[in-house]
């Protein structure tokens, strides 16, 4: 926002931080800490009006620290604020490897489908109303976010709450925020499940150099925080089920999935706009039964392009071929235009079902769908037809139509399947999105179609991934082994196991928020260090007078939130955990009880789209900054209840 003679608000708000600033140095009992607090006057400035994006803020403020030593005589310093040797001990911080770690095994957990799979069940068991989805969507996404970073387990979920919306009717913007906050709530369960609490324990090792040895605090265990996480997910699940109706916001959605949507496309150019897929169970009795795929579709001109039989769903090159037998029981993914799925229903009895179920997921727009291929000359395909190639079970290609000069040979036409191909044909199939992806290296084939989603699962690697992460799991729980070395163990046995490749072991870490955390934890040893926490500690104490610890502690929550909504939680985390131990020192309460209370009250960011979540669903749910104030003050308004409650009744 600008105001007269282009003056901004940043440019006020600095002004104004710089005189408190200085006026600040007239306050502190040291030159020391005077110092240490114009940097995290700076600090909370950059953070809070984003003059330079957080982790560029970060990486500077620990340049500035170390630029320190060299400029301690001019400062009026014996040294620097941060002795040179640990300025980088943060990039091997155990909270920092043991975050890059936990990213790896998430992605790796993702990359075997296993996610994909609880999106299945949710929408067979979820029904159509709001009151058993979000419980469903959102208990899951707070389960996944307990052991991955939030923002990644929303991202996650995004499709599958789009798809349910557009199944049932129901407005994304009713759906994606009970799913948001929860997967921001779900990161309190464990001591892995979000930045702040993965630091924590590194700043309580920071702090206990400064105690002495009868009050050094001990670390927490991996699920030490699980009843007050656990607490925190009923409490905004039951809040959104019984009230949602009143908070959430019912405008129309935009709709993800139909987002660069290719029918339109096909429809105008090859006439295939008709095609629609079902799922349909051969029941018993049927005439089906004892009959070949290849025998059904030269029948009924239909596709059918997956099939389960109890073994698992065959798709593509995976299972569907020609001769393939069909048996009472039998599901079947269906591909045809409506007038012959009809037919195909009144003349078999097959039972239609209303809605894709066991397919849902397999024939997904993220998994298959309609694509085009050139036939080059020279192929080795030339002059041989679909049914010559065994197409789809060699190839995993479905064939609808073929685009030959001025004409369009579809079914209408008499069929294409026997038809041998010429070179400059354009095939027009519907394959799974793996199966395309391989057949980019063909040089028999032109892939026309590069708009698709290129990711490969690898749900036979499910077993090996789940038992590296129950190994992790075991370390942290079993073992006396730092949590970066559980962590990595189970990272580098998904790499060395092949659910990962290297490469995408790399594109999985979020390397901004790792230069964010590493960055920031200088700082908090220069607070610690300086005797700024303690200075600061003493003058809230002494601010709020004779007032019962719980006062306090409900103070330093209030202050943890409304921090973390004008900075990033790592960097709130780093300023008040320290301040928060010299408070519980000074209050005659318990210093590990304070330092939770921070770690989990920067978990508390629902009031504006300032966490990575909210801004993730924002322009999904089509939601306003209103609608987070009135939905999220009541959300804040209940963490702080409840979090201070179950933080005494466990502590």
């Amino acid at each position: 926002m600008r105001w007269l003679n282009g003056i901004s608000v940043t440019d006020i708000a600095g002004a104004v931080l710089a005189v408190f600033a200085i006026w600040l140095a007239g306050q502190v009992p040291s030159l020391e800490i005077a110092w240490v607090m114009a940097v995290l006057t700076l600090t909370v400035f950059l953070f809070a009006f984003e003059v330079v994006p957080v982790d560029v803020a970060a990486l500077s403020v620990m340049v500035l620290l170390g630029l320190t030593t060299l400029l301690a005589p001019a400062m009026g310093l014996d040294s620097g604020l941060v002795p040179i040797e640990h300025l980088f001990d943060g990039f091997a911080s155990n909270a920092v490897i043991s975050i890059i770690a936990v990213m790896i095994i998430g992605a790796a957990l993702d990359k075997t489908g296993l996610m994909t799979r609880v999106a299945s069940l949710i929408m067979r068991v979820g029904g159509r109303t709001e009151a058993r989805i979000i419980p469903l969507v959102s208990s899951a996404v707070a389960a996944v976010s307990s052991f991955m970073q939030n923002v990644g387990a929303a991202a996650l979920f995004l499709p599958l709450v789009s798809r349910i919306s557009a199944r049932t009717g129901l407005p994304m913007s009713r759906l994606l925020m009970p799913m948001g906050f929860c997967a921001i709530l779900g990161g309190t369960i464990t001591m892995v499940g979000s930045s702040p609490l993965i630091l924590l324990n590194d700043l309580i090792k920071t702090a206990n150099q400064g105690l002495p040895p009868e009050q050094r605090l001990a670390p927490f265990g991996l699920f030490s925080v699980a009843p007050i996480g656990l607490a925190l997910v009923a409490t905004g699940i039951l809040f959104f089920v019984l009230a949602g109706r009143f908070a959430l916001p019912a405008r129309d959605h935009l709709k993800l999935l139909g987002a660069g949507d290719p029918m339109a496309y096909y429809a105008e150019t090859y006439g295939v706009s008709d095609f629609s897929v079902h799922e349909a169970r051969v029941p018993a009795g049927a005439p089906l039964a004892g009959l070949s795929v290849d025998a059904i579709e030269r029948r009924w001109n239909l596709r059918v392009i997956a099939v389960e039989k109890g073994d698992g769903v065959r798709l593509g090159t995976s299972g569907v071929d020609r001769t393939l037998g069909i048996e009472q029981g039998t599901l079947l993914g269906i591909l045809g235009t409506e007038e012959r799925v009809t037919r195909f229903v009144a003349e078999t009895g097959i039972e239609l079902r209303p809605e894709l179920e066991i397919f849902a997921e397999a024939l997904s727009p993220q998994r298959a769908g309609i694509a085009e291929i050139v036939i080059p000359p020279g192929s080795g395909v030339v002059g041989k037809s679909a049914r010559d190639l065994f197409m789809r079970k060699v190839y995993g290609l479905s064939l609808l139509a073929i685009r030959r000069g001025d004409d369009t040979l579809t079914y209408a036409t008499g069929g294409v399947r026997d038809l041998p191909f010429k070179p400059g044909d354009t095939l027009v199939v519907h394959t799974a999105w793996a199966d395309l992806a391989r057949l980019e290296s063909n040089r028999d084939f032109v892939v026309v179609t590069t708009e698709y989603p290129h990711e490969e699962l690898r749900p036979h690697k499910l077993p090996v991934a789940l038992l590296f992460f129950a190994l992790s799991l075991g370390l942290v729980l079993f073992s006396d082994l730092m949590l970066s070395v559980a962590l990595l163990t189970g990272a580098v046995g998904m790499v060395l196991s092949g659910v990962l490749s290297i490469d995408e072991a790399y594109e999985a870490v979020s390397w901004k928020t790792v230069f964010l955390l590493a960055s920031l934890i200088p700082l908090g040893l220069a607070v610690e260090q300086s005797g700024t926490a303690a200075w600061i500690a003493q003058a809230t104490l002494t601010a709020l007078g004779e007032v019962p610890i719980w006062v306090i502690q409900a103070a330093l929550a209030v202050l943890a939130t409304f921090f973390t909504l004008v900075m990033s939680n790592v960097g709130a985390t780093v300023l008040l955990v320290p301040l928060a131990v010299k408070m519980a020192l000074g209050a005659g309460a318990d210093p590990a009880m304070f330092a939770l209370t921070v770690g989990i009250a920067t978990s508390n960011s629902f009031l504006i789209p300032t966490h990575q979540v909210n801004a993730l669903i924002m322009v999904p749910g089509g939601y306003r900054v209103p609608d987070y104030l009135r939905a999220g003050g009541i959300m804040t308004v209940l963490f702080l209840v409840v979090s201070l409650l179950m933080l005494n009744l466990v502590f």
